[in-house]
């Protein structure tokens, strides 16, 4: 079974965590440079950790360990490794967080390091693939959270970036080891980083966290994704909003969904011998959030969970979020690895270093029904070398630069990227559902396919390999079974009280915290004019509208208006509503005018180890007029109380996100606010709340 978070065997924390599957069998994990249990106190500089499962992992070193690159600062650290198999070596990238650029602590740039192994030895290369870049007004924009991509003409990029500076992508060399153009920003600043991108079908996704990632037990970071038919974009979520807007766009794919896992974040992608795809990523267990004394370093895990798509938009577990109950194992075991010579292994093959050289045909029995066909291939110069399914074969052939599928009379092919070398590993998928087949050309299955064909075919009963050349890591599994449909939503239930602000007044049961004279009830709306206050921190100085909530599940709903224009700055002006127990203990889903951007926010503070703790969580895309929503649900197991956060820009299709919680036997109110800046002077215009029950 999984059980997160899987890296519990060797480390307490594994932040900003990737995989790779090595061409000796093993499953590699890397992590930011943190240390890796309590108590240790020492930082490791990239750890590694391996697996044969995906699920129990052990520690096996550290990446950087030799002589620092000449351009890293004394004390740097390396932050958010991104590992790949490029052309016959494994290749590194990484943040690093301090350089000899400039006397400043801050001046970010990604490196590069290469590796004949998964687990090293790994050397530094002299350079960074990316240097530091100064900021337009002063100081350095973060140049952290690096992802390599080989696009499907076979060309390389990396994207990288963060708040200060926003997302970019920049081509690089066939090597991957150098830049080869300039940058184009892909997604806006201050709102995401840790990208991440796929091709899956005909799009690009990029995968991207957005809020704190290191608030404890208020974090809040969560994973968006765009999709683009470019690797340079422009990425836009289901809803069509570019992730370059002021309004951003961002579909939400991962966000914390009110069990012990909250700041579910900064992902990369695995995908298991069956087909199946999963997430890799880091959580913070809110009852357990430091790694040793509170507010000191965060404690985030390596978790992984299943990530279906759903009408072609990415979603973890269908749309339950983490899990922190045994889930199904990802499928690892049955690959064949050649270490020790098979007896099916006929004349003309023979195993040479773990794996199988020569040339012919091998066919073994692989069942009735779906099937996934794959390995790794190396095929020597003007020579093909493939899979076989039943009557099926796919090859990649060099001579004729194609990668050719063939079934009776029908045959489908697509040519392969030249500036790749197909004479080192690469790995090849054959998956047939019911007469559809689908062949897919990948680098160590990273990043989607570079080359992919389909072919209607008559399944067989065998498989194996056939041609000349190397084969490894060969494998015939069952094809997974996707999900189609997401987890339903809590039915909204009916309307049991509303306040739609038609009367010259409020209705009876508000109850002001700090009245705000200047609010009033007119024209069909209460209008609200924008205070300068706050409610985090410990100056509570906005004022607050309440009302006692109803016992038991209920659903509150409002129809805001705040029109903060776009692309100025604005902070940090906000309203919408608000679950309240007291001045220091509140959850409050606001659209937030956030610098340049213009988000949906859920926010949570309350005391923790004698200070107070605040993070947000993003939902969906605000509008001038926003619809909110708050899903209230008590926990049968715990009494806890559970929001979780909707957003709409039409008041018809809704957007679902993170869920925040209050202890058993607390008695938090539900109401409005709007806050956060007076200049320049805007009204937030609501029209109505509603409550609904079930």
């Amino acid at each position: 079974m999984l059980v997160n978070p899987v890296s519990h065997g060797f480390a307490d924390t594994f932040a900003d965590p990737t995989v790779i599957h090595g061409q000796d069998g093993y499953w590699y994990a890397y992590g930011t440079s943190d240390p890796l249990k309590s108590g240790e106190g020492t930082a490791h500089h990239i750890p590694i950790g391996r697996s044969t499962n995906l699920t129990d992992w052990t520690y096996v070193g550290d990446a950087l360990t030799g002589t620092a690159a000449p351009y890293v600062a004394p004390g740097a650290s390396y932050w958010a490794p991104d590992v790949r198999y490029l052309d016959g070596r494994y290749v590194m990238y990484y943040g690093v967080t301090d350089t000899t650029t400039s006397t400043d602590t801050n001046d970010f740039a990604i490196g590069v390091a290469t590796s004949p192994t998964p687990a090293g030895p790994w050397t530094q290369q002299s350079e960074p693939v990316v240097a530091p870049r100064p900021g337009g007004s002063g100081g350095w924009l973060n140049t952290i959270d690096p992802a390599e991509l080989t696009a499907a003409d076979g060309s390389r990029y990396l994207y990288f970036g963060s708040y200060y500076g926003g997302i970019s992508v920049v081509p690089l060399s066939a090597d991957g080891l150098h830049p080869a153009g300039s940058a184009t920003q892909v997604a806006l600043d201050n709102k995401y980083e840790g990208a991440y991108v796929v091709r899956h079908d005909a799009y690009y996704y990029l995968f991207a966290s957005s809020s704190n990632c290191c608030s404890g037990p208020a974090t809040g970071y969560a994973v968006s994704v765009g999709r683009s038919a470019s690797p340079l974009g422009p990425f836009t979520d289901a809803n069509g909003v570019s992730m370059l807007a002021s309004r951003t766009g961002g579909t939400p794919v991962l966000t914390q969904n009110g069990n012990k896992w909250v700041g579910t974040g900064h992902n990369g992608m695995v995908t298991d011998l069956s087909g199946q795809d999963y997430l890799v990523y880091h959580g913070i267990d809110r009852n357990n959030p430091y790694l040793d004394a509170a507010y000191g370093i965060n404690r985030r895990p390596m978790l992984i969970d299943r990530l279906d798509w759903i009408d072609g938009w990415p979603t973890v577990r269908a749309g339950a979020g983490a899990s922190d109950t045994p889930q199904a194992a990802p499928v690892t075991a049955g690959s064949q690895n050649f270490s020790t010579a098979p007896g099916w292994l006929p004349r003309g093959w023979k195993t040479v270093d773990g794996y199988a050289t020569g040339g012919g045909t091998v066919r073994r029995q692989s069942g009735a029904g779906d099937v996934r066909v794959e390995a790794d291939l190396r095929v020597p110069a003007d020579s093909a070398l493939g899979l076989t399914a039943g009557p099926v074969t796919v090859t990649i052939d060099r001579k004729a630069g194609r990668l050719i599928a063939t079934s009776s009379s029908r045959r489908a092919s697509a040519a392969l990227p030249a500036g790749l070398d197909f004479g080192t590993w690469h790995n090849l998928a054959v998956s047939i559902r019911g007469s559809q087949l689908t062949a897919a050309v990948t680098e160590a299955r990273q990043s989607g396919p570079i080359v992919a064909v389909s072919l209607r075919v008559t399944p067989g009963t065998t498989a194996g390999f056939t041609g000349r050349g190397d084969v490894d890591n060969f494998s015939v599994q069952r094809l997974y079974r996707p999900v189609t449909r997401a987890v339903p939503a809590p039915k909204l239930g009916k309307v049991t009280w509303s306040d739609d602000f038609s009367g010259p007044a409020l209705k009876a049961g508000w109850t002001w915290v700090r009245q705000n004279d200047a609010v009033t009830v007119a024209g069909g709306t209460l209008n609200w004019p924008v205070e300068a206050g706050d409610l985090s921190g410990t100056a509570n100085t906005a004022g607050v509208l309440t009302r006692t909530a109803p016992r038991g599940d209920y659903t509150v709903e409002t129809k805001v208006t705040l029109d903060v224009g776009v692309d100025d700055v604005r902070n940090y002006q906000q309203a919408g509503l608000v679950a309240y127990a007291g001045d220091d203990d509140f959850a409050r889903l606001d659209t937030v005018a956030i610098w340049n951007t213009r988000q949906i926010e859920f926010g949570r503070e309350f005391p923790f180890a004698g200070q107070l703790a605040y993070g947000g969580v993003t939902v969906g895309t605000p509008a001038v007029t926003t619809w909110l929503r708050l899903v209230h649900t008590l926990d049968p197991r715990t009494g806890e109380h559970h929001f979780r956060s909707e957003s709409s820009t039409d008041g018809r299709t809704w957007t679902l996100g993170g869920t925040w919680t209050f202890p058993a036997g607390t008695t938090p109110k539900i109401g409005l606010d709007a806050h956060g800046g007076a200049t320049p002077a805007v009204t937030a215009r609501f029209d109505y709340v509603r409550i609904h029950q079930p």
